[in-house]
């Protein structure tokens, strides 16, 4: 995407296992209640115009393919060493995108701090939307904001990026009493972990799997966009001792 980007680096412009019946889930339970969160979410937020925005919104003009390359090239150049998101002036950068983000990809990561989402990806001011939670689980807020980003802001492809030795997977596979609402994050993760025979990184790599499926296929918005192949849902792993994206089956 070096050729693409100028100083704003754009021109205008659960998954429905036996274990989650276990658990009290269904697939057909889950995508119908997803649907139905969605649909509400986008009548609530329809006074913003968030159902039906303005063409000239969606302003990375890159295909899906073309983003998720723009990724992985970026990884590459990380762990190669070979970093140039910030070459250019940090204050031009800032000033470009005061007014507006012109995001191409949208990232949604466990808030683990050895995971530097921009850095990792050689990306820099406005280039990345990233959500991030515990596990990188989807949930209705989660959904919604990556629902904004591809539908309003133009993202072309959106990657669930599980990483080494996760602590919410393997918090869920211990299954420890714990304080506060830490629980909270197990029921997502616990498909993957029943389906990974003890094995951690199984686990995460099948949670990663799972997140995405659930978000590619529970929300129409995000659905539709993917039939009409204006968008991408991809699953990730990311290396913490080597910084190596890795793309998932």
């Amino acid at each position: 995407m070096q050729s693409t980007q100028s100083s704003t680096k754009f021109d205008a412009m659960s998954c429905g296992c036996a274990s989650c019946a276990g658990e009290g889930f269904s697939r057909r339970g889950f995508l119908s209640g997803a649907a139905v969160t969605t649909a509400a979410a986008l009548a609530a937020g329809a006074a913003i115009d968030l159902a039906a925005p303005r063409a000239a919104y969606a302003q990375s003009t890159l295909t899906p393919d073309a983003a998720l390359k723009e990724l992985m090239d970026g990884n590459r150049r990380f762990t190669e060493r070979k970093m140039t998101a910030f070459d250019e002036d940090l204050s031009i950068l800032k000033q470009n995108t005061v007014e507006k983000q012109e995001p191409f990809a949208a990232i949604l990561s466990c808030a683990d701090s050895r995971v530097p989402v921009e850095i990792a990806f050689d990306q820099s001011i406005g280039h990345l939307f990233v959500a991030r939670v515990a596990g990188n689980i989807t949930t209705p807020e989660i959904t919604a904001s990556l629902e904004y980003g591809a539908l309003v802001l133009g993202t072309k492809v959106i990657m669930v990026l599980g990483h080494g030795n996760c602590g919410a997977v393997k918090a869920t596979m211990e299954g420890k009493a714990v304080p506060g609402q830490i629980s909270a994050l197990y029921a997502p993760i616990r498909p993957a972990v029943d389906a990974a025979g003890g094995n951690l990184e199984v686990a995460i790599k099948a949670n990663a799997k799972n997140q995405a499926k659930i978000l590619a296929q529970a929300s129409p918005v995000l659905a539709g966009l993917i039939k009409e192949n204006k968008l991408k849902v991809v699953a990730a792993h990311y290396d913490l001792a080597n910084g190596r994206v890795s793309l998932l089956d």
